[in-house]
């Protein structure tokens, strides 16, 4: 073949040997050694070349080598003859369409991804989530894009499916659209800010991200660009698409392109009606010889006849509907037949005759007047002007010019329907007499143009007239005279027929196309629009002939022949002869080819003179290239005849290397043809006959073939081929055929069973084969395909169950697929651990109970992550777009039954795990809580097969938990209260060290309150002891003054309540029995820690000291908080739910109530010991005793010597102070205000009635004056201090109070009458009192 680098001559010589082997029709012809190494363009040495190199003979391994190589050339020449051939076969559909057309309406098809952007790609994501990007995001997104890369991007699957050229960029912005979708939706609403408005957002910055620093406008520009080659192509793209497609080289397409005529329309025609009347004769000779295909059916044969025959007469009428003047590419309007109302109808005989009316022509004609050449006679200033018009037309003038100037250059536009038009300008120039009318004409020419007169401008000789002197006058003009598109060919021939110009003469001949399929020979006289005589040439067949003796007049002789009749034509020289013999061929539609004598004269004496003509070939360009052609071996090719062809074998060679290069492309094409490849493949088709059925079993049989090999096939296309080839078997005629070939029928049988294999395979590997739900909508077009492929018939659908069993059985194989899968995953991740640890030696060693047990764990999660891309992405089948159940309705139930043998393939590993782990280990708890969380918000898992499994499994290690934590609670209990300080948790766990606790694992099950540290604790339960709170626990509880038995003890309650509310578990019965006992137990604690409280507190009071001196301890108010806490939890651990009555909370209630209650009473006890012990003292001083006499003398005769203080107020001020300090101390430690305020109340009324009745004992007394200053200071500072503290008016203002103080003030007013004052000591309240007091 030729370098491209190689000169004309030298290609011109190489191509000429290739050409010189004649490829057979149907198969190609084989081509001897020789021709071998002649045509490989010195691939090869030739054979004499090897003999002269190698005189001895070669080895037998050689020999078998030089075979081979020889038996490849071989094949490799008749593959490339073969698409050589078939190369023309596509130009002839692209140059003249009539059949299809290219579609506007396929789905355009986005830019595949390449490996290198999807790690470019990668790459701007990580550089994004390594902020090395100044896109501005917020957290939710950023997290959104993490996930997306490392689920998506990173995804192996999505690798895969880059490979085999099945994903677009608009599939990933399609997956990231959907994954966020439920973000965006789960977000909390913003005042202001729509959800809509955050997705928008979202996808813009994902949209800045996925370009990076790529500019936005050539992007733009460049998707422009690969939409537009999606679309419409032009003739000249399509021929450079089969080019690449058939490897045909540019100076090959060149030359076939010249040889063809392609850019003839009218020898494009041609060769269609030569193709046709070629396949009805072939129709004619299959049903004379007999020689059917093997149809299904004997009656098929008679059929099969008429449908080559329709089929044929569809394509004469598509053809015939062809405007004769074509206008633009790929137009298929229908002709507009204006006055050609009686075109012949091709299958009524009686109207098969032309009329001289139905031959129409128009021609535009433009007259262009230059100037006039000898004008001598007129005066330099006279006005001179021309007109001119076509005969039967309108006259047009020129402008005026000066007779010393006569130039214009002016062009005149004239329409006529004369072939022969006669066309008249004259010259005149203006009177100047005053009574002239006309102006004067000086000469005329008179000319007679055709279309195939010289368009340039000559100067023509006028006839002047007899008033202008200047004889030699001449204008110079040019007519051009156009020829209309249904004029094939016209000029002046000799003619003589047997019908027709029966008189041998000259005459004018308009060659006209009146439609694709009639032509007539007119002749025509000047000045008329209709023809003299004409010949309809249906039926006559062209060629040279010999010079006719008799015949005078004509150079070369041609005639056009039909039975019973022959016409002679002769011109005047050779090369009009040559240009009507190709005229007229065309327009035949005959099947043998004329060949110029001369040509003949060429051929059989190569490189001889040819017979002397009045014009070399070489001048004609078609016969040019037919010499090019020819030279090349090209020749074989252009003349072959299609019909001879086996078309159906060439259209499956062109549809598999076509797909191939479709899959080849820049384009996410998934199989689908572009509209370009569609329009030429159609017309291929239509224009050769090959079947509908053939063509789309090698289009299946294709597709099969590369998914198989792994490329990403579109299963929409593949049930639209199959839906046609089941229809065509089947007799459902969908192209209108209505005979079934045994061979088509039996390779619909075989590629239907291959099909039903390859389905079944995606749908058990439907996560790799659509993995993310791309490409979108295909695994609900795989069921429908399926369902299709499953039917017996067209007509009979198959049972749903029948399809739901197929489907079911490949569900669960992919169940095991999936599940080996991810395991290899998982095994994969370990050992990729346990190397990262640069830990070789644990690779390969037997794993301990809690690594499998972490193992197990991270393989649920992969499970659980598998189950829920199932359902995101792959449940789409069961509905249709708009939300609606679809015919898959089903597919949901087995979605659900994979899920369950998923699960069930796993259950048997996480068995395996727990059973080898200790009976005292709760690791597992959180392998609960994944699954359970994952199950039970599941609709159709929840409460499945697999999750009451995992109940069974659970339910008995919950209880046995329970029961050792409820005992562990109780020891914890009993032991704590024993040696139990009370001393508040906050001032305890301040000088606590930081002790590592027994190994109780209270993390296991997960705690969410719990903080941090507790995530490391680890207690062996049946051996728990109790400890002291540590200082994390006031992170748990508002109170901080508890006791450290009662804080561990709620603790822990809350935990274990916290541990079952977290298992969420999903048996109604089971978990009120849990919520139950937890309860229970609690209550059971709480009443327990109540009581032992309660003891304890009326033990230390017991204890005390029952004087002034006596102090509220810190220990006395942590026991009252513990109360508080205990009414507090109470209410959270023993209240029951959903409606029913709360037993074991009011129990606890009350409980706690009367505990208070009875602890409120004992301190108010101890508070009215206190004032007893104080009256008694004062008590010595009562009216009549002898004390009282010898205490008054003593401090009246010491008072005067020596300032002594006044009496008994240490005993009173001992008393206050005391009073208050206990306020203080119970308001600052008590965390409860109501216990507060009731203790004050009945501490305030108690004491009050004591002093009530201390007084009413002494009614009948006069108070000692020391007596009566202390019972006032004590009354009057315990009123204030009550107040302060918020002892309400009524309780402080009592009748008990209003009596104290009336006796006290009586009292008072004695005692000052008496002893002459109170040393400022009075019931009235004064400042100077409340400055003592301070």
């Amino acid at each position: 073949m030729l370098d491209p680098s190689s000169s004309e001559e030298e290609s011109d010589g190489i191509v000429e040997e290739e050409s010189k082997e004649a490829m057979a029709p149907q198969a190609g012809s084989r081509i001897s050694p020789s021709r071998t190494s002649e045509s490989s363009g010195g691939l090869a040495p030739s054979s004499s070349s090897r003999s002269s190199a190698r005189p001895t003979s070669p080895s037998p391994s050689a020999a078998s080598e030089e075979k081979e190589d020889l038996e490849k050339m071989q094949r490799e020449e008749e593959d490339r003859k073969k698409k050589l051939q078939l190369y023309v076969f596509v130009m002839r559909c692209v140059a003249y369409p009539f059949n299809a057309k290219q579609p506007t309406d396929m789905a355009r098809r986005q830019q595949k991804i390449t490996k290198q952007q999807l790690q470019q790609t990668k790459d701007r994501f990580q550089a994004f989530l390594n902020g090395d990007t100044q896109i501005v995001a917020d957290e939710a997104f950023i997290n959104a894009v993490q996930s997306f890369n490392e689920v998506f991007l990173k995804s192996d699957r999505v690798a895969k499916m880059v490979q085999s050229g099945g994903f677009s960029a608009n599939d990933f912005r399609e997956v990231f659209k959907r994954h966020i979708e439920k973000r965006v939706r789960s977000l909390p609403e913003i005042d202001g800010l729509s959800k809509e408005t955050v997705l928008s957002s979202w996808m813009a910055k994902f949209d800045t991200i996925y370009r990076g620093d790529e500019d936005p406008r050539k992007a733009q520009q460049r998707m422009t660009a690969s939409a537009a080659s999606e679309l419409i192509l032009s003739k000249d793209q399509l021929y450079e698409m089969f080019q690449n497609i058939l490897g045909i080289k540019k100076f090959e397409h060149q030359l076939l392109y010249q040889a063809c005529q392609l850019d003839n329309l009218d020898e494009q025609a041609a060769q269609i009606r030569r193709e046709l009347d070629g396949r009805l004769q072939m129709a004619d000779q299959i049903a004379r010889g007999g020689k059917f295909p093997k149809f299904v059916s004997k009656e098929m044969e008679a059929m099969f006849i008429e449908e080559l025959k329709s089929s044929v007469n569809q394509l004469m009428a598509n053809l015939e509907s062809m405007p004769v003047s074509k206008g633009g590419e790929f137009k298929l309007q229908k002709l507009k037949r204006g006055h050609n109302t009686s075109i012949i109808d091709m299958g009524q005989e009686d109207e098969n005759t032309l009329s001289k009316s139905d031959v129409v022509l128009s021609f535009t004609l433009e007259v262009v007047i230059m100037e006039v050449v000898g004008l001598k006679s007129l005066a330099p200033n006279r006005i001179v002007y021309c007109t001119m018009e076509v005969e039967g037309g309108e006259k047009l003038q020129t402008d005026q010019a000066e007779a010393s100037k006569p130039t214009w250059g002016t062009q005149g536009d004239f329409t006529t329907t004369h072939p022969l038009p006669g066309v008249k300008v004259k010259l005149f120039t203006e009177s100047t007499g005053v009574l002239a009318l006309e102006d004067k004409e000086l000469g005329r020419v008179v000319l007679h143009p055709t279309p195939n007169s010289p368009k340039q401008s000559e100067l023509h000789k006028m006839t002047v007239t007899k008033a202008c002197p200047d004889h030699d006058l001449r204008i110079k003009l040019a007519i051009r005279m156009d020829k209309p598109q249904n004029m094939k060919h016209c000029g002046y021939l000799w003619a003589f027929g047997k019908n027709v110009w029966k008189r041998w003469k000259k005459r004018f001949f308009v060659l006209v196309q009146v439609s694709q399929y009639t032509f007539a020979m007119c002749s025509y006289r000047e000045k008329k629009s209709e023809p003299q005589e004409l010949l309809q040439l249906d039926g006559y067949t062209v060629d040279y002939s010999d010079p006719q003796p008799g015949l005078d007049g004509g150079r070369a002789f041609f005639n056009a022949v039909k039975e019973g009749d022959t016409v002679i034509f002769a011109s005047d020289d050779e090369q009009d002869r040559i240009l009507w013999v190709q005229a007229m061929y065309r327009a035949t539609g005959q099947s043998h080819k004329p060949v110029p004598p001369t040509q003949v004269q060429k051929l059989n004496s190569k490189g001889g003179a040819s017979a002397q003509m009045d014009a070399p070939i070489s001048q004609f360009s078609g016969l040019k290239d037919a010499d090019r052609a020819q030279k090349h071996g090209m020749d074989e090719f252009i003349s072959a005849n299609p019909c001879s062809f086996d078309h159906a074998s060439l259209f499956e060679m062109v549809q598999r290397l076509t797909l191939d290069h479709r899959l080849n492309d820049t384009f996410c094409c998934l199989g689908w043809f572009s509209p370009g490849q569609v329009f030429v493949l159609d017309e291929y088709c239509a224009r050769n006959g090959v079947r509908g059925c053939h063509r789309h079993l090698c289009y299946l049989r294709d597709l099969l073939e590369r998914a198989e090999s792994g490329a990403i096939i579109d299963p929409t296309l593949l049930h639209y081929s199959f839906a046609f080839c089941a229809s065509h078997v089947h007799g459902n005629r969908p192209d209108g055929l209505s005979t079934v070939k045994v061979d088509e029928k039996e390779r619909f049988e075989d590629i239907k069973e291959r099909l039903r294999v390859i389905l079944e395979n995606q749908i058990v590997n439907f996560r790799y084969c659509f993995p993310f739900g791309r490409p979108e909508g295909a695994l609900k077009a795989t069921l429908s395909l399926l369902e299709r492929v499953l039917m017996k018939d067209i007509a009979t659908p198959v049972p749903p169950e029948e399809v739901k069993g197929v489907i079911r059985k490949c569900l669960e194989q992919a169940a095991q697929l999936n599940y080996e899968r991810i395991k290899e995953y998982a095994t994969i991740e370990v050992e990729k651990g346990q190397k990262d640890q640069k830990d070789p030696e644990n690779v390969g060693r037997l794993v301990t109970p809690a690594k499998k047990l972490e193992e197990t764990i991270r393989l649920a999660e992969l499970v659980i992550e598998v189950l829920q891309q199932n359902q995101e992405h792959h449940a789409e089948a069961a509905v249709t777009s708009s939300g609606d159940q679809s015919a898959f309705a089903w597919w949901t139930d087995l979605m659900v039954e994979h899920a369950e043998n998923f699960l069930a393939l796993y259950a048997i590993d996480m068995d395996a795990a727990l059973e080898i782990q200790s009976p005292e280990s709760w690791d597992s708890f959180p392998l609960f809580q994944l699954l359970n969380d994952f199950l039970r918000t599941d609709y159709h898992l929840c409460n499945g097969k697999f999750h009451k499994h995992l109940q069974d499994l659970y339910a008995p290690l919950v209880v046995r938990y329970v029961d050792l934590m409820e005992s562990s609670i109780a020891q914890s209990i009993h032991k704590g209260f024993e040696r139990e300080s009370w001393e508040p948790v906050k001032s305890l766990t301040s000088n606590l060290p930081n002790v590592n606790l027994p190994n109780v694992n209270l993390q296991i099950p997960k705690v969410p309150n719990l903080p941090v540290p507790v995530a490391g604790l680890s207690v062996n339960l049946p051996q728990m002891p109790s400890f002291s709170t540590p200082s994390w626990m006031a992170a748990i509880y508002d109170s901080d003054n508890g006791s450290g038995t009662s804080e561990d003890l709620f603790w822990k309650l809350e935990a274990l309540q916290t541990f079952i509310r977290d298992l969420h578990w999903p048996e109604e019965e089971f978990a009120k029995h849990l919520e139950s006992r937890i309860q229970l137990m609690s209550s059971n604690m709480i009443e327990n820690c109540v009581k032992r409280t309660r003891m304890a507190f009326e033990s230390k009071l017991t204890k005390s000291s029952k004087s002034t001196d006596f102090r509220i301890s810190p220990t006395l108010c942590t026991m009252f908080n513990v109360m508080v806490d205990a009414k507090d939890q109470s209410a959270k651990l023993c209240a029951m739910e959903m409606g029913q009555e709360k037993q074991y909370h009011t129990q606890i209630d009350e409980l706690i109530e009367e505990s208070v209650k009875d602890m409120i009473q004992f301190l108010v006890a101890k508070f009215v010991v206190i004032l007893e012990s104080v009256l008694a003292k004062i008590s010595r001083y009562d009216e009549g005793t002898l004390f009282s006499s010898f205490l008054s003398f003593t401090v009246k005769a010491a008072s005067k010597y020596v300032d002594v203080p006044k009496p008994g107020m240490d005993v009173a001020d001992g008393y206050v102070t005391f009073v208050r300090h206990s306020q203080d101390i119970l308001r600052d430690k008590v965390n409860e205000e109501v216990y507060i305020e009731r203790l004050f109340d009945q501490w305030y009324t108690a004491t009050m009635n004591l002093l009530g009745t201390w007084l009413t004992e002494r009614m009948e007394q006069q108070l000692h004056v020391y007596q009566l200053k202390i019972l006032i200071r004590i009354t009057k500072k315990k009123y204030r201090d009550f107040r302060l503290q918020g002892v309400l008016d009524s309780t402080l203002n009592s009748k008990m109070y209003d009596t104290v103080r009336n006796r006290l003030t009586i009292e008072e007013a004695t005692a000052s009458v008496r002893e002459g004052g109170m040393q400022g000591i009075s019931m009235k309240d004064s400042d100077e009192e409340d400055e003592d007091d301070d």
